[in-house]
């Protein structure tokens, strides 16, 4: 199409952004309310069918009411005669494939912040009943200020409804990215999209893919057979929790997954925060004035979750430069808290048995219960858990002063009545005495 195309009198064609299997994209001018948008026009053998038109215009209502940050919006729908068409906004930046071929493979910290990007934007649209069905770095596009924006929902979800004999017409997806359940021609489910997000997640960590095939049929074996390398075979210097996430993402049965891209999303952004938490203090000392709250690291928000909340404890990362508990560390932790564990734990309950999962290896070792002496010496580098605005073990004022505790007026009036009634026996005593003398 020309530059001074115009779809139905609203929507002018300014230059071809990219495509794909399915649809060919453009940046374009919505001439009614004045804005830079994005159309995605959809390419004519998807066309000829009137049941994959219908499929398509409900999945993109639905795309249409997914307003979150990590989501490209959907404005519009339509078509003008055989031209079927999805407006949508314009994102200022490129996608992620071109990052990863550009410079290989990305730092781990920023592999992590995009990874909990996608997983907030389509654990969203997983929480409203929507399969993207078509995970992969394409359509992932990244602003300057590293903002992720997930995209192409829809199209290959009504595709993937189509009747078998339909699908085999073309070839729709992206072998190198879907899962194996996919490859068999089964309908994607929220975990055929997990399975796919750790395939992008492998290839920011290592910039490359793990399974590699000269057709679509090798690629689809490959998922289906071959077991997943591991992230460090290629970047050994990846964490090994993050090469264990990826790999268990990656497993070809789909009960072996996180059942949803939130609970992926939870788990890398668990193990980033508490990774942030042993680098930085999180408990005052006692010569600096008290905290009108606990001094815990507050918790930076990830796009995608209510700032506040608290990932449920899936995984108990750990970090390779943490100090090591000693004796005198768990000196200053107060009766009941327990120090950190300096072992691995299991990503979760029903991780599966290989050498990545020794459970025997992941239960942390019982350390002795130090019960600390309730008032200590204050010094200038003594430690204590503050609680709220007060300490939880106050000093006294003069420790080495301290008297015993006075008699109050009740202990010396019982005093003075057992002394009278002793006395008041001792006539008796005598009497009894004198008469059995007598």
């Amino acid at each position: 199409m020309s530059s001074e195309t115009i779809l139905n009198n609203r929507y002018r064609l300014v230059a071809q952004q990219g495509s794909g299997g399915m649809a060919v994209i453009y940046k374009a001018i919505d001439q009614v309310l004045g804005r830079t948008v994005a159309i995605k026009i959809l390419r004519p053998s998807l066309t000829n069918d009137p049941a994959f038109l219908a499929r398509f215009r409900n999945e993109a209502r639905s795309v249409a009411n997914l307003q979150h940050p990590n989501i490209v919006t959907v404005h519009d729908v339509g078509n003008e005669g055989a031209t079927h068409y999805i407006v949508m906004e314009f994102i200022e930046g490129q996608d992620l494939k071109k990052i990863i071929k550009a410079n290989g493979a990305l730092p781990v910290e920023r592999a992590l912040s995009l990874g909990i990007q996608i997983c907030a934007g389509i654990g969203f649209a997983h929480r409203a009943g929507i399969v993207h069905a078509d995970v992969k770095p394409q359509n992932m596009l990244v602003t300057k200020d590293d903002l992720i924006k997930v995209t192409d929902f829809g199209i290959a979800q009504a595709f993937s409804e189509a009747a078998p004999g339909e699908r085999q017409q073309i070839v729709w997806g992206s072998p190198h990215y879907f899962a194996p359940e996919q490859a068999r021609g089964e309908k994607p489910t929220p975990a055929s999209d997990v399975y796919s997000i750790g395939i992008v997640l492998f290839e920011m960590l290592t910039g490359r893919l793990p399974f590699m095939g000269n057709n679509q049929q090798e690629l689809a074996l490959a998922h289906i057979r071959e077991p997943a390398p591991l992230v460090s075979e290629f970047n050994p210097a990846v964490p090994e929790n993050i090469v264990q996430i990826v790999h268990k993402v990656m497993s070809k049965e789909p009960g072996m997954r996180y059942r949803m891209a939130d609970q992926l999303g939870r788990i890398l952004e668990s193990y980033r925060d508490r990774g942030r938490q042993y680098t930085q203090p999180n408990i005052a000392q006692v010569s600096t004035p008290p905290p009108a709250a606990p001094t815990i690291q507050n918790q930076q928000p990830v796009t995608g979750y209510p700032t506040g909340q608290t990932p449920p404890p899936y995984a108990v990362p750990t970090q390779q430069n943490l100090p090591p508990v000693t004796p005198q560390s768990q000196q200053s932790l107060p009766q009941g808290v327990e120090p950190l564990p300096t072992q691995r734990f299991e990503l979760a309950p029903n991780a599966p048995s290989s050498p990545l999962y020794n459970r025997a290896q992941a239960q942390p070792q019982p350390l002795p219960t130090v019960i600390p002496t309730p008032y200590e010496p204050a010094t200038s580098d003594s430690r204590r858990l503050q609680t709220g605005s007060q300490p939880l073990y106050p000093p006294p004022n003069d420790r080495q002063g301290d008297l015993p505790p006075v008699l109050d007026l009740v202990t010396i009036a019982l005093a003075i009545l057992a002394f009278f009634a002793v006395a008041c026996l001792i006539p008796l005593y005598i009497a009894v005495l004198q008469a059995y003398l007598g």
